[in-house]
């Protein structure tokens, strides 16, 4: 009798800080999954069978073909991936209430606040043509008070929500570890430099930010 397989998850990925959240997702549940690169820095997000399933025209993206009762499902934004591959596997998301409020509350200060400040400090720092001190300085000082908030509640539990790992350090951890490009001092921040070295260290992240398609890779690779 053949044994039963697991079909892989279709991850529509690009090397980015939201698209590792991802890759490091599926890396520490052990799920098998086949990335589809999405080469954002030729337009990949804008084709036709992009946009089919990714109304928004953003990765990552995952495509479940064993979702909810069996049927295939389709997720977009990194954070929904996080709950949602949390929940199928039951890891890194804790089942109580309390704990759980915890982990969500700062999923949604990463989505609100952590990755669209540091993402517009990026913008304005690295990538504008036009290079607008206004815009650097008044960034690059939001992103400042944000790494403290974070160091504040790093100094009080070893892991962003509490006391253990959850998808709340995944969601987080991809944009922290671009400190500098941000203009950051990591030393005024100790408990964040520290947390970001444990992470680092756990196999699963080292794996999930050492994905990378070649820039002209042609179609899907496997990862199991």
């Amino acid at each position: 009798m053949s044994a039963v397989t697991t079909p892989p998850i279709d991850l529509y990925y690009w090397t980015t800080p939201n698209g590792w959240k991802a890759s490091i997702m599926l890396e520490e549940c052990g799920l098998p999954y086949r990335m589809v690169p999405i080469n954002i820095g030729k337009g990949a997000q804008g084709a036709p069978e992009f946009l089919a399933v990714a109304p928004h025209g953003k990765i990552p993206v995952i495509v479940d073909p064993d979702g909810p009762g069996g049927e295939p499902i389709t997720v977009f934004e990194s954070n929904a991936i996080l709950q949602y591959l949390a929940r199928k596997t039951g890891l890194f998301y804790p089942a109580e209430a309390r704990a759980r409020i915890a982990v969500d509350i700062w999923l949604f200060w990463q989505a609100a606040n952590f990755g669209p400040t540091l993402g517009q400090t990026h913008h304005f720092r690295i990538y504008a043509s036009d290079k607008i001190p206004y815009a650097i300085e008044r960034f690059t000082a939001a992103t400042t008070k944000l790494y403290a908030t974070l160091d504040a509640q790093l100094a009080r539990h070893p892991h962003v929500a509490g006391a253990d790992y959850t998808i709340a350090d995944i969601a987080i951890l991809p944009w922290a570890k671009l400190w500098e490009r941000q203009g950051q001092d990591l030393a005024a921040f100790p408990h964040v430099a520290a947390w970001i070295e444990r992470m680092k260290a756990r196999p699963a992240v080292l794996r999930g930010f050492r994905l990378k398609p070649a820039p002209d890779e042609p179609g899907p690779a496997s990862r199991a």
